[in-house]
């Protein structure tokens, strides 16, 4: 995901890794990077052209204090880490401010008009937020308004079949008609929410926005939101002003966020239209519909991951207290391909593998960009489960006659089941070691001062290869005296050679 915009940050970090200063001339080079991948993510111009100048003027115009005290220490900071640190702030403050609210009126039912076009996925996107709702204490209707498209009703019954959501629809009627029908309805049914699934177009036309109007007449929603689908880019932008001319729009959800490399709507929008983005879909699933975050997306855009963001994945998926009496013993080296393959189906639970590792800071970097295959994830589980119960309870009895069985009653090699139980027992040994070490307490502390949970902290910059930004999400290492004596050497050395080599 916004691998294209990713990668200009990238190269304006490496571009100021080492300097001592941020000069006009050294950070031009930079945002020249920056400018580049937002115009091929499809960011629109004039967003582009502010955003670079905010960031020029910010990261130049600040005294960039290189030593701050974090806990009773000395930490150093770099002006790479300043300039990082400012795009940050202003990706946050170009996306936001955040308002991820819904209005609900004095009314008995209040009401929330999806509109776009068609194909943006709004029929899907009504189900997930159904679901939201229904999360929030709220009892919602689908009101199936689409009466153009081919099996577009009969496809929001199998939504609110599969949710256990009531669906609304009535033929021969007119889609005001029906959107005014169904507020009637839900009344009588003990439903307090109730999201009309509109019909769209492949362009805007004015009959379909005279229709949307008429609803909007008729109903008075609350909330107006426009479905936009990410991966037309700029177009985006350009429909959203003209749904918010007409109808005056609350917010907007994106959608197949995931699977766009671009993401420039995710950046133009809010700038262009004035209306804030409410939500993400981020998946199929009817779970993955995120609240509008920009401080995780633009961290996940530099770079650092999302551990809020991966955090609230978790909670979703896993009780805490059988994950806490889990991690007490797997500490203690008593790790199983049970408790290996329970961790699999909670990660599978948590939906695409690549948005999950998109999540964790750095992992990008460490991988050189490598994409996360979803079926390796299917090939381990089927491994493990031609085991018998004995063989994922005492993985150390199986030998080479065992690993054919195995092999032969999922459909792979000897060497794919020899892969897996190598990999597991690293783990195991891992986290046996760490239980002896008392490391656990050295992590908790690293991932507490992680992107989005206040800071960097030395072990986990240690770990990452230096240089976290500064400020908001991150402090770098902790420089050692010894550490301090072995730079002023090598920068005595490098000076030495550079005379020499002026002399010849």
């Amino acid at each position: 995901m916004l691998e294209v915009i990713s990668s200009g940050f990238n190269k304006a970090r490496d571009r100021l890794r080492g300097r001592v200063e941020l000069t006009e001339t050294n950070i031009e080079d930079a945002l020249k990077d920056i400018r580049l991948s937002l115009l091929e993510a499809d960011v629109n111009y004039t967003v582009v052209k502010n955003f670079i100048q905010d960031v020029k003027e910010k990261a130049l115009g600040e005294i960039i204090e290189t030593k701050v005290a974090h806990k009773g220490k000395k930490l150093k900071v770099s002006p790479g880490d300043h300039f990082i640190n400012v795009c940050h702030e202003q990706l946050v403050s170009l996306m936001g401010p955040v308002d991820v609210s819904l209005n609900y009126g004095s009314r008995a039912v209040s009401a929330i008009m999806l509109v776009g076009l068609q194909g943006c996925g709004k029929t899907t996107t009504a189900g997930k937020l159904a679901r939201f709702l229904t999360s929030q204490n709220k009892k919602p209707l689908l009101a199936a308004a689409d009466i153009y498209r081919p099996a577009a009703i009969e496809q929001l019954h199998v939504i609110g079949k599969t949710l256990d959501i009531p669906v609304f629809s009535e033929k021969d009627l007119t889609p005001p008609e029906i959107c005014k029908q169904a507020m009637s309805h839900a009344q009588q049914i003990g439903c307090d929410v109730v999201i009309f699934d509109t019909a769209g177009r492949l362009a805007i036309d004015d009959q379909l926005m005279q229709e949307l109007e008429s609803i909007a007449d008729t109903t008075r929603p609350e909330n107006t939101i426009l479905v936009c689908d990410a991966m037309i880019g700029q177009d985006a932008v350009k429909t959203a002003e003209e749904f918010n001319r007409r109808l005056a729009v609350s917010g907007f959800i994106l959608t197949k966020l995931d699977g766009d490399a671009r993401g420039g709507a995710a950046l133009s929008i809010k700038e262009v239209t004035g209306k804030p983005i409410k939500f993400l879909g981020m998946g199929e699933s009817f779970d993955k519909l995120e609240e509008f975050r920009p401080e995780g997306l633009a961290s996940r855009i530099l770079g650092f991951g999302d551990v809020v963001g991966l955090m609230k994945d978790f909670e979703d998926v896993v009780d805490e207290k059988k994950a806490e009496e889990d991690a007490m013993r797997m500490l203690k080296g008593q790790f199983t391909l049970i408790d290996f393959l329970e961790q699999i189906q909670s990660i599978k639970k948590m939906g695409s593998l690549q948005d999950l590792v998109d999540k964790i800071p750095f992992f990008n970097q460490m991988t050189g960009g490598a994409a996360v295959d979803d079926r390796e994830v299917v090939k381990v589980e089927s491994i493990i489960n031609s085991m018998t119960k004995d063989e994922r309870t005492r993985p150390d009895i199986i030998n080479e006659s065992r690993k054919k069985r195995i092999a032969a009653g999922c459909g792979r090699t000897t060497k794919d089941v020899s892969e897996i139980l190598k990999r597991f027992k690293k783990m195991r040994d891992m986290m046996k070691n760490m239980g002896k070490s008392g490391m656990l307490s050295k992590l908790a502390a690293g991932f507490g001062n992680l992107p989005g949970m206040g800071g960097g902290g030395p072990e986990m910059d240690d770990m990452m290869g230096g240089g976290l930004p500064a400020g908001g999400f991150g402090f770098p290492k902790e420089i050692s005296k010894d550490k301090k004596k072995k730079l002023k050497s090598k920068r005595k050395q490098a000076k030495k050679a550079r005379k020499k080599g002026r002399k010849r």
